[in-house]
């Protein structure tokens, strides 16, 4: 039983977080966050700043080459994925996206979500109290700090929240 299965484990065991996070893929978390983050992503200056740099990329790459009937497209497509690839704009682009899109929704939305399932998972049937009230909207932090914000999140210490 699950149950047997966790006795022991201590927080932040691997096979507990695991177990955890299969948890909340099965209950259709992962999803919703998805559907609610991809539902005003393209309303975002990052995403739009990124489309217009790959467009542009793109179109100045197109212009370098005359086209033909005998023109391998597919040839050229793969090309012009690499090079936008090896240019490092997506890398920057994504990780500004999900400063912009994700890190707002973390503490506020997504957080008190999956405290909430993690309790039901670890202690079915014995949480009778609501988690306090996420902490008030803070100061957005440096953007060098977005890959820590979004560690911090898949690291929750929810292990330690039991009913």
């Amino acid at each position: 039983s699950k149950n047997t299965a966790m006795a022991g484990l201590p927080p932040g065991d691997p096979q507990l977080v695991s177990m955890i996070v299969s948890h909340l893929k099965t209950q259709g978390l992962f999803d919703q966050f998805r559907r609610d983050c991809l539902a005003d992503v393209d309303t975002k200056p990052a995403y739009l700043n990124l489309k217009q740099r790959v467009d542009n990329f793109v179109s100045n790459h197109l212009s370098n080459h005359t086209w033909s009937p005998h023109l391998n497209k597919n040839q050229l497509r793969n090309n012009i994925r690499q090079l936008v690839l090896q240019s490092g704009m997506l890398e920057q682009g994504v990780d500004r996206i999900v400063a912009q899109v994700v890190d707002p929704k973390i503490n506020h939305i997504f957080r008190p979500q999956v405290e909430r399932v993690a309790r039901e998972f670890l202690s079915p049937g014995s949480c009778s109290e609501e988690p306090p009230a996420p902490p008030p909207p803070t100061e957005p932090k440096p953007e060098s700090s977005t890959i820590e914000q979004g560690a911090a999140f898949y690291y929750i210490p929810l292990l330690h929240i039991w009913c």
